[in-house]
């Protein structure tokens, strides 16, 4: 039984997303400075999301919210790519199925939007959302595309949708 709900983020939600991502980077050590971490949007999370195809869900649990990833248009790139944005989740929302469903909504947001490809970066060790991102049809690029401001960020990937 899933007690938890995927939805539109809220503005009442900034500060508890805002938590769990900067939770999230901490405990895998992730930099400071070059990653999401850094992101001035961290505490303005619904205001960011809220201009034309954009997009950013969290997952609530109990009344607390314990993930959430976005879809947006790839940050300095000129072409029809969304990137993957902001996907992480605490502990107690890992192993659950919460990611596959979470990147199947943020998908699907990303073809209504008329996008022709998802583009995202993540971190070498992180290797459950490496995973994630291969069964999901992402492929490994060579380089960076656009310019996200996320430079400590070395592994990037590509999915046509």
């Amino acid at each position: 039984m899933n007690d938890y709900i995927i939805r539109p983020i809220e503005q009442n939600d900034n500060p508890h997303i805002a938590g769990v991502i900067r939770s999230v980077l901490l405990e895998f050590g992730v930099p400071k400075i070059g990653t999401a971490y850094a992101d001035t949007s961290l505490d303005c999370m619904f205001e960011t999301y809220q201009d034309d195809k954009k997009a950013y869900f969290v997952v609530e649990e109990n009344e607390t919210i314990i993930g959430g990833a976005g879809i947006s248009q790839l940050d300095n790139y000129e072409g029809n790519v969304c990137e993957l944005q902001k996907m992480y989740f605490a502990p107690e929302a890992r192993g659950r199925g919460i990611g596959s469903k979470m990147m199947d909504i943020c998908l699907k947001k990303a073809k209504e939007f008329g996008f022709e490809h998802c583009y995202l970066e993540t971190m070498p060790y992180m290797d459950d959302a490496r995973k994630l991102y291969f069964k999901t049809g992402f492929t490994p690029l060579e380089k960076a595309m656009g310019d996200t401001g996320h430079y400590s960020c070395n592994v990037w990937m590509i999915k046509k949708i």
